[in-house]
């Protein structure tokens, strides 16, 4: 019998594998913008442990090992920034990304009020678009950043989802 993935908040040791987990798979988007100084690639552990104090980082797990990882924060105002969506390339393709998302949407809903949902997304990385698209994001800012990248920011406005009872309370 195969394992299951499970998703849970990272803790400060998972820090080392999540880095080496975002560097394998932030290789493609580098190549693509022709830069591989991105901050994806740069991000130091200390730099990663702070943004898990400040935010809410989640992991998939496949037994011990790391497998995807997603981050958030929420603002003042409501909007929550998800970032940092990553999947092993062999467990692309499973809906693994897809639970991410939707785990770090529920969880910075419940956590934070999380009203609105952000996060930006490399033009050329056509399979990301059409994950986001698909899960209720729209494109809602494009910014020219270099001569071989754009980012386009998409958003997605927070639908609560009714309790047990509430529907048939409510008709």
């Amino acid at each position: 019998m195969g394992m299951s993935v499970t998703i849970d908040r990272a803790a400060e040791q998972d820090a080392e594998q999540i880095l080496k987990l975002q560097y394998l798979c932030y290789q493609a988007e580098a190549e693509l913008a022709g830069d591989y100084q991105i901050d994806a690639l740069t991000q130091t552990a200390d730099d990663l442990r702070a943004e898990m104090r400040a935010g809410l980082v989640l992991v998939a797990r496949l037994g011990t090992e790391i497998v995807g990882s997603v981050r958030g924060t929420v603002d003042a105002d409501g909007t929550a920034s998800i970032g940092r969506l990553i999947v092993h390339p062999r467990m692309q393709r499973h809906g693994l990304g897809g639970r991410l998302l939707d785990r770090i949407e529920e969880r910075l809903a419940a956590e934070a009020d999380a009203a609105r949902y952000r996060l930006h997304s490399g033009q050329r990385g056509e399979g990301n678009l059409r994950l986001y698209r698909r899960l209720g994001y729209a494109p809602v800012a494009t910014e020219h950043v270099s001569r071989h990248l754009n980012v386009i920011t998409l958003e997605k406005i927070r639908v609560p989802r009714a309790r047990p009872g509430e529907l048939a309370a409510s008709a």
